[in-house]
């Protein structure tokens, strides 16, 4: 059995609380993840009430960020800080996050139009300096 070393345990531990914030990128609901460290990044699928996210994310000390993507394609991104614990030959790790939408392939893209404006307001009216209402034609320059 290979010996761990001190300098694999922040590895570690970075790999596994970038798979809790991974798991945690739907939202603020309970979720459960799986993380795999590959190089600097762990790669994860989390489980939750938004059901199935895969993702990939990294850490340093406390703090992870991570993207994930949902089968619906939408894509979330998520910062969190937690801890690990080492559990038998993996890390079991508890912590909290944020996340946001980053892309939604079924919400528009364009912003919604203006409104037009409503036909029961008055027409507009011009006044001069003294509070006289101007004519239309003198303020377009056509009396």
């Amino acid at each position: 059995m290979p010996s761990r070393t001190a300098s694999s345990r922040p590895a570690r531990t970075a790999a596994a609380l970038a798979a809790l914030v991974l798991s945690a990128c739907a939202g603020p609901s309970a979720r459960l993840g799986v993380g795999v460290p590959v190089g600097p990044f762990s790669v994860g699928v989390g489980v939750g009430s938004g059901g199935v996210s895969a993702g990939v994310g990294t850490g340093v000390g406390p703090v992870g960020v991570g993207v994930g993507v949902h089968p619906s394609g939408q894509v979330t991104g998520g910062v969190g800080v937690g801890a690990s614990v080492p559990m038998g030959g993996a890390h079991v790790g508890a912590g909290v996050g944020s996340s946001t939408v980053l892309h939604d392939p079924y919400r528009p893209s364009q912003p919604p139009a203006p409104a037009a404006p409503s036909s029961d307001s008055p027409p507009m009216q011009w006044r001069d300096a003294q509070g006289r209402i101007v004519p239309e034609c003198q303020v377009r320059g056509g009396c």
